[in-house]
């Protein structure tokens, strides 16, 4: 029987470059409340959001991709044509085929980079970091950009009081590459689709088009028993990501949760016992819930900022539609 050459890889990955672009429109909560019966006071209170960005018709999921992109692989000090693999983690792409990857691998001139879009809601840009760890270490590329984006202001019913002041949109890229020492830790990740329900699009687009229905097709939620699986369940998750990188809560220096809802990452924080020491991601009050794209963008915004720097130790999770989640602990680039 012939034998399968093994794979030569990289023997660790890490994250060498991050990027983000949010949208020029920024859309305060007034805006919001033109279309429901709420008030700042009570949107604030409940969710942490102050302002979000709405994309504009140049701002399409590929365009805001390549200018993310383009940021991190700066960012990360090598050449676009060094990149083997692009993956890019949205559900709000409109048209199923080609994958928009293949679009953003042209227009930054990857050469002939593998490229595909994977869908796992708020939880996409952990699987797709899973993703490109594999590939190093396996060997089947040597850099891998993963890219979260979202368009989520197309899916949005502003008449739906629960939901209309919640989501934004943007893009977050990085860079993954090889490393002599561990700095992605073991993803903690899985799917709970018994409570599919909980998340979801109103109606298949078929039945849009077909005129079964009216309205487009938008994101709802059953905002308490989301609000009660993110703070119990996800906390232990987090844990869990801990617990498998060998890392205390008092070793960690960042907590860069999915940018959901400012109470809940108050929760997570005080389920986790994390101490004050830790610097908390809230990117969620200017930015709004960017499903896919809230954890780059929160991560390159606190480095931006200089609230987090490169090589501190950071907790980051996903969670969202499917219900899905992914937890790992990551050094910073």
């Amino acid at each position: 029987m012939a034998k399968i050459k093994p794979s030569k890889g990289a023997p660790y990955a890490r994250i060498l470059g991050v990027g983000g672009y949010r949208p020029t429109r920024v859309v305060p909560n007034e805006v919001i409340l033109e279309t429901i019966d709420s008030s700042d006071e009570w949107i604030r209170s409940r969710s942490g959001i102050e302002t979000r960005h709405w994309a504009n018709a140049e701002e399409t999921v590929a365009a805001m991709s390549v200018e993310a992109s383009g940021k991190a692989i700066a960012d990360a000090g090598i050449a676009a044509e060094q990149i083997g693999a692009v993956i890019v983690s949205t559900v709000s792409h409109f048209k199923q085929t080609p994958a928009v990857a293949t679009e953003i691998a042209d227009k930054l001139g990857t050469a002939k980079a593998a490229a595909f879009d994977i869908s796992a809601g708020c939880a996409g840009f952990g699987y797709g970091l899973t993703l490109a760890k594999g590939m190093i270490v396996e060997g089947s590329a040597e850099y891998v950009l993963v890219i979260g984006v979202e368009r989520l202001s197309d899916l949005t019913d502003l008449e739906d009081r629960a939901t209309a002041f919640l989501f934004g949109d943007g893009a977050g890229a990085v860079v993954v590459g090889p490393s002599k020492e561990p700095a992605i830790g073991p993803t903690v990740w899985g799917s709970e689709g018994d409570k599919s329900e909980t998340i979801k699009q109103t109606v298949p687009w078929t039945d849009y088009r077909d005129g079964q229905v009216e309205k487009f097709p938008a994101i709802t939620q059953e905002g308490q028993a989301v609000f009660r699986w993110a703070v119990f369940e996800m906390a232990k998750v987090a844990q869990q990501a801990l617990d498998a990188a060998g890392i205390s809560a008092d070793e960690l220096d960042v907590f860069i949760p999915h940018q959901a809802n400012e109470r809940i990452i108050d929760s997570m924080v005080k389920t986790l016992k994390l101490p004050e020491t830790v610097t908390v991601a809230r990117d969620v009050r200017t930015t709004g819930n960017t499903s896919a794209a809230s954890i780059p963008l929160a991560m390159e915004r606190l480095l931006a900022t200089g609230e987090a720097k490169s090589g501190d130790t950071a907790l980051v999770i996903g969670f969202g539609a499917g219900l899905v989640y992914a937890a790992s602990v990551v050094t910073l680039p």
